[in-house]
């Protein structure tokens, strides 16, 4: 076997290695606190012990592996091990992986570090078996919320049934969380989840910002009719509104930069081929870089929404349910991870996350970075993501470079 991404290699082989952990067979299924995720658990904790860290799975499922003593500042590494279903196998997993080999390269080095490094595979960050929000990570920075506990799967298991069943301890969540005092701070790599490395040529970028999320619930209200006889001049069709509003929504989204806007559902009503829609439901999904740009972005979108139903005699309304504000990459951190591509060989680009991480949870502790790897075609969350032996090499020794950076920084 050539010698060539030998760390890229190891990485993927653990990464293929957690296909076995899955309660789907056939296909990629890996749910928090799952038969399928104590299993994988095992065996991230086996490889963390054979790398030379100090391993155990917390009172919330996370693994945890230390390398380096007790009395030091630690910078945290990591990502997640759980799944959507029928997933793709690099989302989390890339990260845990690239944690593991950098964490076992520096500890084969001997490298004395003015800090400890501590990887962490947290286990709930796709929220998908409970009414979660990254609750693995919001433990470790002490911000747990209780009610997490009393919530149920399909089945009507309880989080906190599921927990005792894993082998944790819900009395023994509190304890979970970090000093900040003592952070230095927590760097995760993960796959693009998009398109723009693989358009630029380029095996991995430096995120910014993690974006600004704001969803609403939209209804537009006309009026239903007989579609043979209402003259189209004299139809309040709901439908035909709210076609022109998506118009505007996209158009408006593509006006700001690195922002997006999506309408993801759509529901018609009565929904007869020979009625004139009376009413229509849909969602918006707008994202963008700052708090300000997405405010603003959406304002724009719902007074365009309300005039085109002026325009057309339907009423408007909307609901938002999700108000999430952005979190900005530390700056230090940034430069860090820009410093450590170059000493490792790798072009990168700066650019924002449009989803969601264990980053912003983990700003709550201390500074955050993150490295994005390209994925093909952008594709995630589904059995169809892929990246490269050559780009997962080009992560993880990027992701050792800045690990050296930051303790040739902090040893001044």
């Amino acid at each position: 076997m050539t010698s060539q991404y030998t760390l890229g290699r190891r990485v993927m082989e653990h990464i293929h290695a957690l296909d076995a952990f899955t309660n789907e067979p056939g296909r990629l299924t890996r749910l928090y606190l799952s038969p399928a995720h104590k299993a994988a658990a095992e065996h991230v904790r086996g490889l963390m012990i054979a790398a030379g860290l100090d391993a155990h799975v917390d009172a919330v499922g996370n693994v945890v592996g230390r390398y380096g003593s007790a009395d030091l500042p630690t910078l945290y590494l990591g990502s997640h091990i759980d799944s959507v279903v029928d997933a793709g196998r690099h989302d989390g997993p890339l990260g845990v992986m690239c944690a593991l080999i950098a964490a076992e390269e520096i500890a084969r080095d001997g490298a004395r570090l003015p800090f400890a490094l501590e990887v962490l595979a947290f286990g709930d960050e796709e929220n998908v078996r409970f009414p979660t929000s990254l609750s693995t990570s919001y433990a470790v920075v002490g911000r747990y919320d209780d009610a997490w506990l009393d919530g149920c799967d399909a089945k009507g298991t309880s989080l906190r049934e599921a927990l005792v069943a894993f082998g944790g301890d819900p009395a023994g969540i509190a304890a979970v969380a970090r000093d900040p005092a003592r952070c230095v701070g927590y760097l995760e790599v993960h796959i693009e989840q998009g398109p723009v490395l693989e358009a630029q040529d380029l095996p991995i970028g430096v995120v910014t910002a993690i974006n600004a999320a704001i969803r609403a619930r939209c209804k537009v209200t006309g009026e239903a009719g007989h579609a043979g006889t209402v003259p189209m001049s004299m139809r309040r069709d709901a439908l035909a509104a709210s076609a022109q509003m998506i118009a505007a929504i996209e158009r408006i989204g593509a006006d700001y930069p690195d922002a997006v806007a999506t309408v993801g559902q759509l529901t018609v009503s009565p929904g007869a081929v020979n009625v004139i829609p009376g009413g229509v439901a849909f969602t918006l999904d707008a994202r963008a870089p700052q708090d300000a740009a997405c405010k603003a972005m959406v304002a724009q979108i719902m007074d365009a929404c309300r005039a085109i139903a002026q325009e057309r005699g339907v009423a408007f309304a909307e609901e938002r349910f999700v108000d999430t504000p952005a979190t900005p990459m530390d700056a230090h951190l940034v430069a860090a991870l820009v410093e450590g591509a170059k000493r490792a060989g790798a072009s990168a680009i700066e650019l924002p996350s449009g989803a969601g991480h264990d980053a912003v949870a983990m700003a709550a502790l201390g500074p955050v970075g993150m490295l994005f790897v390209r994925c093909e075609k952008g594709i995630s969350h589904n059995p169809a993501e892929n990246i490269t032996v050559a780009d997962a090499d080009a992560a993880v020794r990027s992701l050792i470079e800045t690990i050296r950076v930051l303790g040739e920084e902090q040893g001044r």
